[in-house]
């Protein structure tokens, strides 16, 4: 049998009546991993794989993650096993620790089979960055269009359906924008609702782990085991979790959804707007109330720059420890500051190097208080005036992005309203801390495209249930790339 592409609860029913077992899985996973011509795969763990699933012998039947293959992005921590940010300066580096949610993976008994590719350092939004090169969309055999980014192995591997679900992590979209291009449920989380502890930092203000799945109820799975707090990470949420998969088919029959009109007119593609439409009406005639909301377009269109200066500052910041001397190959030089410049400078590849130069130079004191200082003052404005509409509405409902996944090298008009606000307004839910989750509503010339769902802070269930019935409307779950 081929268990290529099963939801979670299709593998568990499986492995509960021992009609496969975790190691058939693993094995299974690991072939089609060393096959995958995405170039998703950083690191393929097989020795560890094998090993821990062939010890997984007697199934648990109330743990749906029992047994259940999945993969890593390359910024979280994984003990002995190399671990590289897509990024050359951290190349040879093997952490001695597992990241938090790493740990409470293999608590629950899932089986880690590989860790994947991203942009450099999780900075950027195609997935071309990394020191591997560019990862490719599944959807497209010909390798002409992205997956996008910074989460693109995550995505690509999910899509491809080696695995049921992946870790990811987002600062700005980087798990929901790839979601939306690759026919998948990507979930971002309310800001320090799941540990970060051993997730390299990018951007601390900004950074959350993110899910994909390939379902609704799958991501609730694996928010059930991720959820909680963590004395190691001193931002991480003391307040108690919820069951997130119980009861997700029953929303909040009275739910009140605001569509914002100007992310929704700042869109082009009528293939996209139309089915948009159509999902809209779908939810009107299941009786929620939606409605078109007025957003201070002043407000939107700032949204990418205030998250850019905020973001580049700093990763600035944290990422001043890759040196060369504590992390990654080392170069000769007279003096410390000549062995740092050699490793920065070889190390880190252009995109990042333009990040930095920006964050530095938005931290100078005198520049701090025309860039930083007045990118956070904006930020105060845009989370004031987006739960001053969560006060009215239970979610926010809009495109996930303004079209399918773009193909290799092209470009998009930066000044534009469609770049600025379409392409860009999943950030919000990252400026303000907000559980936002992107699921597939549609299919353009063979590529998916997606909606995106977001609440108020640390009601995500609620979110996950609303989705839940998006996705009974649209049909479209359990989706596997079959390529053209």
């Amino acid at each position: 049998m081929i268990y290529r592409g099963l939801s979670i609860d299709e593998l568990h029913a499986l492995l509960v009546s021992k009609k496969v077992t975790p190691l058939q899985l693993a094995e299974e996973a690991l072939r089609l991993a060393k096959q995958d011509s995405n170039n998703a795969f950083e690191y393929i763990m097989e020795k560890e794989a094998l090993e821990f699933a062939a010890s997984l012998t007697e199934p648990e039947e109330n743990n749906p993650l029992w047994g259940i293959p999945f993969v890593i992005k390359d910024n979280f921590s994984t003990k002995n096993v190399p671990t590289t940010a897509s990024s050359n300066i951290l190349k040879g580096y093997v952490p001695v620790f597992d990241a938090c949610v790493v740990e409470k993976l293999r608590a629950a008994k899932a089986v880690a089979i590989g860790k994947v590719t991203l942009d450099e350092l999780a900075m950027g939004g195609t997935g071309t960055s990394g020191h591997l090169g560019m990862t490719f969309n599944p959807y497209d055999r010909s390798h002409k269009r992205l997956v996008g980014g910074s989460s693109c192995g995550s995505a690509a591997a999910t899509a491809d359906g080696y695995v049921p679900f992946a870790l990811g992590s987002d600062t700005g979209d980087s798990t929901r924008k790839p979601a939306s291009y690759a026919g998948l449920v990507g979930f971002k989380p309310t800001w320090s609702l799941i540990s970060r502890y051993g997730l390299f930092p990018f951007a601390p203000s900004l950074d959350t782990v993110g899910i994909f799945a390939r379902n609704v109820k799958d991501s609730a799975y694996v928010l059930d085991v991720l959820a909680g707090h963590d004395d190691r990470d001193f931002t991480s949420s003391i307040r108690p979790v919820d069951e997130y998969a119980k009861d997700i088919e029953k929303p909040n029959p009275k739910a009140k959804i605001a569509v914002i009109k100007g992310i929704v007119n700042s869109i082009s593609d009528h293939d996209i707007l139309s089915k948009f439409e159509e999902t809209v009406k779908s939810l009107k005639n299941a009786g929620f109330a939606v409605e078109f909301v007025d957003f201070d377009e002043k407000i939107l269109t700032s949204l990418f720059p205030t998250y850019f200066v905020i973001s580049c500052a700093e990763a600035t910041s944290n990422n001043a420890n890759l040196d060369g001397i504590k992390f990654g190959p080392s170069y000769q030089g007279s003096t410390f500051e000549e062995v740092v410049s050699k490793a920065r400078t070889n190390g880190f590849g252009e995109l990042i190097k333009r990040r930095f130069i920006i964050g530095n130079f938005a931290l100078m004191k005198e520049n701090q208080k025309d860039l930083f200082l007045r990118a956070q003052k904006n930020r105060r404005i845009i989370v004031d005036a987006v739960n001053e509409v969560l006060k009215d509405y239970d979610f926010i409902y809009c495109p996930a992005a303004p079209s399918i996944a773009p193909k290799v090298g092209e470009a998009s008009d930066r000044l534009s309203n469609e770049y600025l606000i379409a392409d860009n307004h999943l950030v919000i839910a990252n400026l303000a801390g907000l559980p936002s989750i992107t699921l597939p509503i549609g299919m353009k010339d063979g590529m998916p495209f997606g909606a995106n769902i977001t609440g108020r802070a640390f009601e995500d269930k609620q979110v996950l249930k609303m989705a839940y019935e998006l996705e009974k409307h649209t049909g479209l779950k359990n989706l596997v790339a079959k390529g053209e």
